[in-house]
């Protein structure tokens, strides 16, 4: 596509849990302000950016200004561009747009900002004079929607069970995944978390109105310690079902970032010139209704084949995966073992803010490749709709060849 992203030149937050350190910041100003020192910490200059484009899935106070606001609190206040919300897909249709963008000629240097919080969404009010007694419709945004999609008519919780069901898979399948994903993360530890912190910001805690600092969170918030006997106690969350809450991911709230921009300027920013991070393709795709999780796989192939590629072409694997399911499904529609998927974490384990999910999934995918001394990776994850996002980058690293 000749679309490039600089090595180094994104980051993510670490990830709270529901209700946690971040639950009372409003997730717009507090990722501009966590984008901005990124950006400035790896040297990179702001007046380069001439596109913009915000990921968002749960409104905020203000959020109806949307990717000019953020750009404003940056100190780029000239920089457009659109807000996006395709939930859990978000950040790959941004990373798709800002890649045309670039290859079209009508950007140079696009920054992406993906932003959401879950904890403390909004309820929002929809006047009805014609209603019972002239009521209109309350939705509390977060839950209602995790419980009712209007046009499956399921809660989320169903499509695992749907496609549980369909590829018959057990609950112990599924928690073997949950605990091989949580040994993964672990490797992501290891000595004083170095991975993360080849990524990860910290994050400033303020109060809501982010006048007075009261502490720091440097690292993920809500990680729940797996272990085998712990699975094995957990009972499926829908009578009759199999998937239990081991076997899926918990709401959070944090932020991710990065730039797109051309070989030459990628090449100039790029925190080590001799990584080359290509992004060759996207794919999308849109499962039967409530089977959800099986969305990733025809995505997948849509991907490569939009990249001229196979399965056996590719070396890492990286998904969003909300349910265990979802990797069990897509190992064995890919022959792709799920064992040899998602290292070093993924967002079964550290949960799931939406749009900010599927950019530090890939964030951390680019990593894994730089530590194999390059190669091709894949990015996918399903979507609300049933529907299934990924894309396809080639890391390359001069000293290697």
């Amino acid at each position: 596509m000749n679309a490039y992203i600089p090595y180094g030149i994104y980051w993510s937050s670490p990830f709270a849990k529901w209700q946690g350190a971040l639950a009372n910041l409003n997730a717009l100003p507090l990722a501009a302000s966590v984008g901005k020192q990124a950006l400035a910490a790896r040297g990179y200059d702001l007046a380069q950016i001439d596109l913009a484009i915000l990921g968002l899935t749960n409104p905020q106070k203000g959020s109806f200004y949307g990717l000019p606001w953020v750009t404003g609190m940056m100190g780029i206040d000239r920089v457009a561009g659109p807000t996006i919300q395709q939930a859990c897909a978000t950040s790959v249709r941004a990373l798709q747009m800002a890649a045309q963008e670039v290859v079209c000629g009508t950007a140079t240097s696009a920054l992406l900002v993906m932003a959401d919080r879950q904890s403390n969404g909004p309820v929002v009010y929809y006047p009805d004079s014609s209603g019972s007694g002239g009521y209109g419709i309350s939705e509390h945004w977060v839950p209602d929607n995790m419980g009712h999609d209007p046009y499956a008519k399921n809660p989320m919780l169903q499509t695992g069970e749907n496609v549980a069901a369909r590829y018959g898979i057990s609950t112990s399948e599924q928690h073997e995944v949950k605990l091989h994903r949580y040994t993964q993360y672990l490797q992501a530890l290891a000595d004083d978390r170095a991975f993360q912190k080849r990524y990860m910001v910290d994050v400033p805690l303020t109060d809501s109105k982010f006048r007075k600092q009261t502490g720091v969170l440097a690292a993920d918030e809500g990680i729940f310690p797996t272990t085998a006997e712990g699975l094995a106690k957990l009972k499926p969350v829908k009578e009759g079902g199999t998937v239990t809450f081991g076997g899926q991911t918990h709401p959070a709230d944090g932020n991710a970032g990065a730039i797109v921009t051309t070989r030459d300027l990628a090449r100039a920013a790029s925190t080590n010139p001799h990584i080359e991070i290509e992004i060759l393709g996207f794919g999308m795709a849109r499962a039967e209704p409530g089977y959800m999780p099986m969305a990733p796989s025809p995505a997948s192939f849509n991907a490569m084949k939009n990249a001229g590629l196979t399965i056996k072409d590719i070396d890492a694997i990286k998904t969003h995966n909300p349910f265990a399911v979802n990797d069990i499904a897509l190992a064995r529609d890919t022959g792709f073992a799920w064992e040899k998927m998602n290292n070093y974490g993924s967002s079964i384990i550290w949960g799931h803010p939406q749009a900010p999910t599927g950019m530090r999934a890939i964030i951390e995918l680019i990593e894994e490749l730089v530590l194999r001394g390059g190669g091709v990776g894949l990015f996918t994850g399903c979507a609300a709709g049933d529907s299934g996002y990924a894309t396809i980058l080639r890391v390359t690293d001069s000293t290697k060849a």
